[in-house]
């Protein structure tokens, strides 16, 4: 439901923040769906405050004036630190959070400039799925897909069935080279890439809930038939050589 109103308070309750809160900032990128007008009493104001130069980035959860507030604390080069593992990871919280926000504080030039940056970057679209991070994802849907085939109670086909939904959803998204997303907004994302598809998995994963994970299975395994089949067999993957401790156990 939109609410102009809302939104209005919602900006004015970020920009208190900036001036009382964060007095170094040079300027801060206001987000979320309050900031739309779309969101509800529970709905968070997403805030991306820039300062000059930090020792390190931050994050801060307060409540200000009756709006929960998120805010995320950085200077320039940790920013972009974060927005380049947003384009690693396909899934660019951060850099929608700037892309799509409103500008507040004083250095609007200097937010003008990176805003548009995290715009291109969101235009150019995620890179294609390769490397150790697919195969990983790739085996770990296998795995837990293995997990639903054999008989088992409500509660151990529920649970696995959770862990795989994002899994799922990423090689669904990502795979079709698209952006994918996390929590809520991993069916969002679904669902306007392609409803069809949002509604099959919807229906699947609302049967496996109450036991019956055969739909499931099913639209896991046509997904990984898109990217060579299961992928169990010759799984390897290495720990890295720090992980050992060189004193010996009493």
């Amino acid at each position: 439901m939109n609410n102009p109103h809302r939104a209005q308070r919602a900006l004015d309750v970020a920009s208190d923040c900036l001036a009382v809160r964060f007095t170094e900032a040079s300027f801060a990128f206001a987000s979320g769906s309050t900031m739309r007008g779309e969101g509800n009493v529970y709905s968070d104001i997403d805030l991306v405050v820039v300062c000059p130069n930090l020792p390190s980035a931050w994050r801060d959860s307060f409540e200000m004036e009756d709006f929960p507030v998120e805010a995320f604390v950085q200077d320039p080069e940790t920013l972009r630190y974060f927005m380049d593992m947003d384009m690693q990871s396909g899934c660019p919280i951060m850099v929608n959070m700037v892309a799509t926000s409103t500008i507040i504080g004083r250095d609007g030039v200097a937010a003008k400039a990176i805003q548009e940056e995290a715009q291109r970057l969101l235009a150019r679209g995620p890179k294609p799925l390769s490397g150790p991070a697919y195969d990983r994802m790739r085996y770990i849907i296998s795995d837990i897909a293995d997990d639903l085939r054999a008989h088992r109670p409500t509660a151990e086909v529920a649970g696995p069935a959770a862990m795989l939904y994002p899994q799922i959803v990423d090689l669904m998204l990502l795979g079709r080279g698209t952006w994918s997303g996390r929590g809520k907004w991993a069916p969002r994302m679904l669902a306007r890439f392609d409803k069809r598809l949002a509604d099959t998995l919807n229906a699947a994963f609302a049967k496996a809930a109450l036991g019956d994970a055969r739909d499931l299975i099913a639209l896991t395994e046509s997904e990984l038939e898109r990217h060579g089949g299961r992928f169990f067999n010759g799984y390897r993957q290495e720990a890295s050589p720090k992980a050992r401790r060189v004193e010996l156990l009493d």
